[in-house]
């Protein structure tokens, strides 16, 4: 079953912000409005979006208010890709070449820019003081994040620590503050809403943890990019955590760079493959998936734990 399929009782809403996101970006700047409608035109999971809505579903769902917060999380969530691909210097996303290689990084920059600030308007409908507090927070985390990845760049001597809280900042907290905000824009009770942040990090925890292996377990054609790009990008991600603790593989992966060839991340990636660090990684991902499922157990029983439930059981079981 397809993830879409899950939450398919959505698609009529989802519909609604997907439209929504288009009017978002459209500026009177032609470069701006084009580069921002390339990225949206890529598509993707609008994981957050999704969750949004759900956590909205535990209290007064009313579309025209929530949808505001999807739209603001998912610009976040692009605005995030836009700068990384620029600090990555990734040719390709989602099997599109990304902005920074159809424009250039000075154009990438500013639409990253721009889209974050089109989320700040799109929270503004949203009075709750809270709400605003926690994604204010939550955009310095991120963007805190993405200036720890360029300094974690080729820095082969990091642990799991510093690891674990770099996909907190890339990932974890965005799909936290998703399902928060969500149920905060529905008039949630606190002690709900704060167990759907909890839900939603250990689930962004798990979703980035499996990204990071199927980057090297995936093909070229599933992944829109290079298998094993974010090695050869310089991020060291759990899969090489694990996969260092043998020398011999230390060696060859601590040697990898930009210049590496084809033929030579291959090799490593074979060698990886065959060692036990892919399962050491799903290991982790899945302690981060039996918390989050835990903590939907102190959720009312509804239509909508159970859509939580099957998408964080999904997450957890993808292929790519």
């Amino acid at each position: 079953m397809k993830l879409k399929m899950l939450y398919s009782f959505l698609k009529t809403d989802i519909d609604l912000i997907e439209k929504e996101m288009e009017k978002a970006i459209s500026s009177e700047s032609p470069a701006l409005r084009q580069a921002s409608l390339h990225l949206l035109q890529a598509g993707g999971k609008r994981i957050r979006p999704v969750f949004v809505l759900l956590g909205a579903k535990f209290g007064d769902y009313q579309i025209e208010r929530v949808k505001n917060v999807a739209v603001a999380l998912e610009l976040i969530h692009m605005a995030s890709l836009v700068h990384d691909d620029v600090i990555d210097n990734a040719e390709l996303r989602r099997g599109q070449p990304t902005v920074k290689m159809e424009w250039d990084n000075r154009v990438a920059m500013y639409t990253g820019d721009y889209i974050f600030a089109r989320s700040l308007e799109y929270m503004t409908d949203i009075p709750n003081i809270e709400a605003h507090r926690i994604l204010a927070n939550t955009i310095v985390e991120v963007c805190v994040g993405e200036i720890v990845q360029i300094k974690d760049k080729y820095r082969y001597e990091q642990n799991l620590r510093d690891y674990l809280r770099r996909i907190k900042r890339k990932t974890a907290l965005l799909i936290a503050a998703s399902c928060q905000l969500g149920a905060i824009s529905a008039n949630v009770p606190a002690d709900i809403h704060r167990k759907l942040y909890t839900f939603g990090y250990n689930v962004g925890m798990a979703f980035q943890i499996t990204d990071d292996i199927l980057d090297f377990t995936s093909t070229e054609a599933e992944l829109g990019k290079p298998a094993g790009s974010d090695l050869w990008q310089g991020n060291v991600t759990l899969p090489v955590l694990f996969a260092m603790k043998d020398p011999a593989l230390k060696e060859k992966i601590t040697r990898v760079n930009e210049d590496t060839s084809k033929g030579d991340m291959a090799e490593i990636i074979s060698l990886l493959k065959k060692s036990d660090a892919i399962e050491q990684s799903h290991a982790l991902s899945q302690r981060y998936l039996n918390r989050a499922l835990a903590v939907l157990e102190e959720l009312p029983d509804n239509r909508t734990r159970k859509s939580l439930r099957d998408i964080a059981k999904y997450i957890g079981k993808r292929k790519f």
